[in-house]
């Protein structure tokens, strides 16, 4: 990291090099005049992938492993959306073997990229560490048990998927094939240790300082009447909106804006941005947590709704333990399916799909036709939505903290940010920080 003062006095340009701890490639350019923030642009300028053009002609059984390979961190995701999508548009449904089955693959996947983000790329920030190698050699049993906790999320969709990354056992009806039931019992042991230490990491980062800082946010996240949204739910806000997946576009749109690679998630009826995400999700469901987890957030000092953004690293640990408990739950009434996969009855239609992944609501919609070819595609990832809310937060901080120098407000900003756990994309980690003040 270098940093280059170009004046002295009140008009400076600051310039990070390279900044870890984030996925992608993205840049912060803030304006201030007289003391007032005249502008504030968090661009993404991640070269676009065009992945919903590129599954367009595609068979509709490809649509899981071509946008797996849209995150290497959350394909489970994408994954289970798109199954979703397809068998919605071919009137199909797959049982509750297999929708208990994918469940317990999506576990495995909010515990190994909660657990990445809040341990290895979120915590330094807090402890005033450089990165997660500084945290290792001042507290080792810490990032131990991160990786002990990580290593189980990652061994979860080994059993289930067939592999860590790209899991290779999925397909739109179900699974390939069955999982071995000895290799599903087997994690109910490092499940019930992983029990543990999720409620050791929860302890561990409620003792965190953080700063003041709660706005009043527009949450919105999936909702199921008994389970924690994970896998399925409608789609609801705190401020009552209460609707069925397949009319997400009735309500929410993306636009374009001249800064950003990426689009920006917007609600139609033009009421500001909105917040997807850990803090939205736990907001939404905090009765659907098992009594544990609402008994660990209680201790944490979590009420039912959090709006601090710098504590969505408790709130992530908290749903790594219920992720924890209800995987373990799901390994112990495991049988082995015997039609690991439906028939699929190819037709014409359109279908759509939304799970919550890590970081929020990743919604899907494709048409096919009656060969089984893709006929259009759209994917509403969580970054997308939460690009408009990221850059009020960091509009209300730099307000906020004017006072503070360059490089402390640099640090503020990427700890905001970080809060998002954004995923830009899965290649270079790259932030330019520029602020001018007048």
């Amino acid at each position: 990291m270098t940093i280059t003062e170009t004046a002295p006095s009140a008009s400076r340009t600051i310039k990070v090099d390279a900044l870890a701890r984030v996925e992608g490639e993205g840049a912060l350019t803030v304006r201030v005049k007289n003391g007032v923030i005249q502008d504030v642009k968090f661009r993404i300028f991640e070269p676009p992938r065009f992945f919903e053009a590129l599954l367009v002609g595609r068979p509709l059984t490809d649509a899981p492993d071509i946008t797996s390979r849209i995150c290497g961190i959350c394909p489970v995701a994408y994954i289970t959306g798109s199954s979703q999508a397809m068998e919605d548009a071919l009137g199909v449904d797959v049982g509750d073997g297999i929708r208990r089955l994918r469940r317990m693959m999506y576990c495995g996947e909010w515990i190994e990229s909660h657990v990445l983000h809040a341990y290895l790329l979120h915590a330094p920030d807090f402890y005033g560490l450089e990165d997660s190698i500084q945290l290792a050699r001042q507290a080792p049993g810490v990032v131990e048990r991160a990786l002990r906790l990580k290593k189980l999320g990652n061994r979860i969709l080994e059993v289930i998927g067939g592999r860590a990354v790209h899991p290779v056992n999925t397909r739109v009806g179900g699974f390939y094939k069955s999982p071995d039931r000895a290799a599903v019992r087997g994690l109910i042991e490092p499940l019930k240790q992983a029990v543990e230490d999720s409620l050791a990491t929860v302890r561990l980062f409620a003792g965190l300082e953080f700063p003041h800082f709660e706005p009043d946010y527009t949450f919105v996240a999936m909702h199921h009447g008994t389970d924690y949204p994970i896998e399925r739910g409608r789609i609801v806000s705190n401020r009552g909106l209460d609707i069925a997946i397949a009319d997400f576009e009735q309500h929410f749109d993306e636009e374009h804006v001249a800064h950003s690679n990426a689009l920006h998630g917007v609600m139609k009826d033009g009421s500001g941005p909105y917040m997807v995400g850990p803090l939205a999700r736990y907001a939404l469901n905090h009765a659907q947590l098992s009594p544990l987890a609402r008994e660990a957030a209680a201790g944490a000092g979590l009420g039912p709704v959090v709006r601090n953004p710098y504590k969505s690293i408790i709130v992530r640990a908290v749903e790594v333990l219920y992720a924890c408990e209800e995987a373990l739950k799901l390994a112990e009434d495991y049988q082995e399916l015997a039609v690991p996969a439906i028939d699929l009855p190819f037709r014409a239609g359109t279908g759509t799909g939304c799970t919550e992944a890590p970081r929020g609501i990743c919604w899907h919609r494709y048409g096919v036709d009656g060969a089984g070819r893709i006929t259009a595609a759209r994917i509403i990832p969580p970054t997308s939505q939460n690009q408009k809310q990221i850059e009020a937060d960091l509009r209300a901080v730099v307000q906020d903290n004017l006072h503070l120098p360059d490089d402390k407000l640099k640090w503020r900003c990427e700890q905001t940010i970080r809060n998002y756990d954004p995923c830009i994309s899965c290649a270079t980690h790259f932030l330019t920080l520029t602020v001018e003040r007048d």
